[in-house]
Formats: C-alpha cells, sequence, structure tokens
C-alpha cells in the first residue's frame, strides 16, 4: 500500500540519517595520533576532541525532545541535519586544537537533536504491528557506524589527509536532507508547551556533571576525588531536577512516564544493554590492536562479527516477538550476551581470532534479542505529543549507559593490567597502557616484555568482561522480577500525520 511504502521510505531516510551519527561516534579514534601531530594537540587536547561532542550531547538531548514536539520534529530535524553537515565540514578544515574542540561540540548539539527526534518520529509513522520491524533496522544502523568508523577512517588516512575521515559525513547529510524533506511527515507534540527552563538547566548540568564526572573517573580511577565530587554534584541536579519536575506548571519531563512498566522497564533494559555492549567495544579495539598487532583497518574488519550477529539477532527478533513475547525474547538475549561475555573471559594472549569471532558474534545476536523489543516497550508507552521528549529521555538515559560502561570496565581493565605488569616489576612508563607497553617493548627489542604486557592486558579484559556478563546477567534477573503488564491497543499515525505525508 502506498501508506506502507510512504513509512518505510521515511524509515530509511532516518536510518541514514543515524548511520552519519554512528559513523561520526567511532570514525575520530583512528585519526587521534595524526591529530596529535598536526594540530600540535595535547594528551588534554585529544580527550576534549572526544569529551566535547559527548559533554554536548548529553545535555541537549532533553530540551531537543521537548523543542521538536513544540516546534516540529522535521523542522528540527532537517535544521540537525544541516548543522551535522556544517560541523563536519568545520572538523575537516579545522586549522587549530581549539576549533576542532568548538566543531565537536557542535556536531554534540546536532547529534542530540537527531537522536532524540529520530526515535520520536518512528513512533508517530509507525503503529504497534510495524513498530518493532522499523526498530531492529533502526538499531542496526546506528550499529553498523561502529566498524564502519574505523574501516572508512583507516582507508581515508592511508590515502587522503586528516580532515577526509569527517567529510565522509557529507554525502550521508545531504542524502538525508533529500530523503527527510521527501518522505518524513511533519509531526508535533503539545505546541502551547512553554519552555521549562529551570528544567533545562538542571537536566544539563546533572547529565553534563555525571557523564564528565564518570569520563573522568575511567581515566583518573574511580577513588579520584575530583571525579566523585563532579558526580555527586551531577546527581543532586537531577535529584534537584525531578523535585522540580513535580512542581513545575510546564515540566520537561514527564515523571508519570515512570509510572508505565512498559516504559520504565524497556528503559532499563536498553540501559543495561548499552552498557554491556559499549563495554565490550571498549575492550574489543584494544584487543586486536595492542595483543593482535593489527592497525585502524584490521580493528574494523575483525569487529565484523558483532555486527553480522546483531543482524542475524534482529532478523530472528522480529520474527519471534509475536510467537514466544518480548518478555522471554529480551532474558534470552540477555542470557546469550552474558553466556558469550563470559566465554570471551576465558581469552588469553594466544587465543585465536576464530575463538573470538564466535563469542562476539553470539554476543551481537544476543544484543540483536535484546536492544529492539527494548525500545519498542519504551517508546510504545510513549502518546504521539510527547513523543519527542520521552524518546530523548530514553536516549539520554542510555548515553549516560554507555558512559558508565566505558568508564567502569575501563577502570577494571586498566586496574587488572597494571596490577599484572607492576607485579612482574615493569618500568612506569609500561604501566600506563597496554598500547604504550607494547611500543616500549618493541623498540627495546625485549620478547619477554611484550609477552607480559599482553598477558597482563588480556588478563585485565577477562576481568572487565566478567563484569559486563554479570550486569548483563543482573538484566536476565531483572526481567524476571518485572510484573508482567498487557499490551497497549495498537495506535495508528494520527490523521494529519498520514495527511502530510501525503498518503
Amino acid at each position: 500500500m502506498a501508506t506502507s511504502k510512504a513509512r518505510w521510505f521515511a524509515l530509511a531516510a532516518l536510518a541514514f540519517c543515524t548511520l552519519a551519527v554512528g559513523l561520526d561516534g567511532t570514525v575520530l579514534s583512528v585519526a587521534l595520533p595524526t591529530l596529535a601531530h598536526d594540530l600540535d594537540a595535547t594528551t588534554g587536547d585529544l580527550q576534549w576532541f572526544t569529551t566535547s561532542y559527548l559533554l554536548v550531547l548529553a545535555a541537549a538531548l532533553l530540551p531537543a525532545g521537548m523543542l521538536g514536539d513544540r516546534f516540529g520534529r522535521k523542522r528540527f530535524l532537517l535544521g540537525a541535519l544541516v548543522l551535522f553537515g556544517a560541523a563536519s565540514a568545520w572538523c575537516a578544515w579545522a586549522s587549530s586544537a581549539g576549533q576542532l574542540i568548538a566543531a565537536r561540540a557542535a556536531l554534540g548539539f546536532a547529534s542530540a537533536v537527531i537522536m532524540a527526534l529520530i526515535g520520536a518520529v518512528l513512533t508517530v509513522v509507525f503503529d504497534e504491528e510495524t513498530r518493532p520491524r522499523a526498530l531492529s533496522i533502526w538499531v542496526t544502523a546506528n550499529a553498523l557506524g561502529i566498524p564502519l568508523g574505523p574501516l572508512l577512517g583507516g582507508w581515508l588516512l592511508d590515502h587522503f589527509w586528516w580532515g577526509s575521515v569527517f567529510l565522509i559525513n557529507l554525502p550521508i547529510v545531504v542524502f538525508g536532507l533529500l530523503a527527510v524533506t521527501a518522505w518524513v511527515p511533519e509531526s508535533h507534540g503539545d505546541r502551547g508547551r512553554r519552555l521549562d527552563l529551570p528544567g533545562v538547566l538542571l537536566s544539563a548540568a546533572g547529565l553534563v556533571g555525571v557523564t564528565y564526572g564518570i569520563i573522568e573517573a575511567g581515566e583518573n580511577g574511580l577513588r579520584d576525588p575530583q571525579s566523585i565530587l563532579t558526580i555527586v554534584g551531577g546527581v543532586v541536579a537531577l535529584i534537584a531536577l525531578a523535585i522540580w519536575q513535580r512542581r513545575a506548571a510546564t515540566p520537561l519531563i514527564d515523571l508519570d512516564l515512570f509510572r508505565s512498566r512498559g516504559f520504565t522497564g524497556g528503559t532499563a533494559l536498553a540501559t543495561i544493554a548499552s552498557f554491556a555492549f559499549f563495554g565490550l567495544l571498549f575492550a574489543l579495539p584494544q584487543l586486536f590492536q595492542a595483543v593482535g598487532g593489527h592497525d585502524a583497518l584490521g580493528t574494523g574488519l575483525r569487529l565484523l562479527p558483532v555486527i553480522g550477529g546483531l543482524l542475524i539477532g534482529a532478523r530472528l527478533a522480529d520474527r519471534l516477538v509475536e510467537r514466544l513475547g518480548a518478555r522471554i525474547l529480551v532474558g534470552a538475549g540477555l542470557a546469550l550476551m552474558a553466556a558469550a561475555l563470559f566465554a570471551g573471559a576465558r581469552s588469553g594472549p594466544d587465543t585465536g581470532y576464530g575463538y573470538t569471532a564466535l563469542w562476539i558474534t553470539f554476543a551481537g545476536i544476543g544484543l540483536g534479542f535484546t536492544m529492539p523489543p527494548s525500545m519498542n516497550a519504551a517508546l510504545g508507552a510513549l502518546t504521539p505529543e510527547r513523543s519527542g521528549v520521552g524518546n530523548g529521555l530514553i536516549q539520554a538515559m542510555r548515553q549516560v549507559g554507555s558512559a558508565i560502561g566505558v568508564a567502569v570496565l575501563g577502570t577494571v581493565l586498566n586496574t587488572g593490567y597494571r596490577d599484572q605488569v607492576s607485579a612482574a616489576g615493569l618500568p612506569a612508563t609500561v604501566q600506563d597502557s597496554a598500547a604504550s607497553g607494547v611500543v616500549i617493548a618493541q623498540r627495546a627489542g625485549d620478547a619477554g616484555m611484550l609477552g607480559t604486557v599482553r598477558e597482563a592486558f588480556t588478563h585485565g579484559m577477562d576481568l572487565a568482561l566478567v563484569t559486563t556478563g554479570a550486569v548483563a546477567a543482573a538484566g536476565v534477573l531483572l526481567v524476571l522480577i518485572l510484573p508482567r503488564h498487557t499490551r497497549r491497543p495498537a495506535t495508528t499515525a494520527p490523521e494529519s500525520v498520514l495527511a502530510e505525508s501525503g498518503v
């Protein structure tokens, strides 16, 4: 039917927008050594290239959803794509570290709007029957950026200057603009809703404080006083936000959303899956580079089984969710992720890639079983009028969950690594990271030191994978204890939206 075609064309447009954001999240990693040389960037500058993006992203997610609800989601999405393309070009031709940090912050704002509004548009365009398939495609498009970023970035760095890794966004943005204009219908939430400025400020302060504190804790250790104070300050701001939202005449967040078991459970499980998945992706590139000796392109190729597993899992989930129910499917997905991560924790420095490819494939399948049904449960609890700010809240919690995963598991990995190399009596310079330890050992021609460094890294990685697997297993327990709830009647997009889409 025409209606069906228009909706799936709209999904294709949104998937390409999501792919652009996913690419931007990973492509920078392969360019950092080059940026350090060409821009005379310090270690602190390199950290801010990533941190500026993440902090603005976290701060803007909630207000972006609310503004899209009020002024038009399609309009804001188009504006965000234009800003995303302009900021990408600014990154490519930045002539100093300060310019690149500012451009990355602009990218973070554009990404926040795109992330907050795409899920909201999907909620309006797709009904309860077709939304699970749409979400599986959307989640897959988001995940594709993980291996494609290093793959494309590595190839471009081998053939062009470093700015080219940011220009790969431009053709995707151009297609996204044309496709969104042609196929995505305009939709609104509550147009009369006033801006909750105190809520915006408190949410920004809270999310930035928690995210930045966690990032710093990942670098300096969980006992770092400044990191702890920053996290505590962020938590206090979020508590103040919750209190204010109960009193505000037009609150930024509808706290009644958390009375819905579907929204609360789906959001919590999606956050747990994000924690486990991004923690896994933090460890794997280091394993392939520090232990395996592969470059960025080779690392990206070796991450493909995760995406292959995700594609298989999402496809199977689309077929099984009606037969088994989302509850069983999500529980099975988290259990499969936990089993795969525990299997990965048996890895050593001499473990072949075949074994690694096997367990990361099953981890990807588990994610495919978990993420689309969880997201569908959360988004399905939203009304079209509040889908923008509701999806912004979901994405904000997932973003914080991902940051926590990287920080906590990075700390576990680094602690395990440093304990091993310290016990072996290796110099302090080797204790900084496995990457630096490998370089020092290779320059010294010390095979014994090199073996110790690689063994210490796999020891730390195994501890991190056990921790990640335990979090996934806790998610299984959460599925078991969550009360059952009846499904909502199927809803369809409002007639005004269908009319504006030309169907």
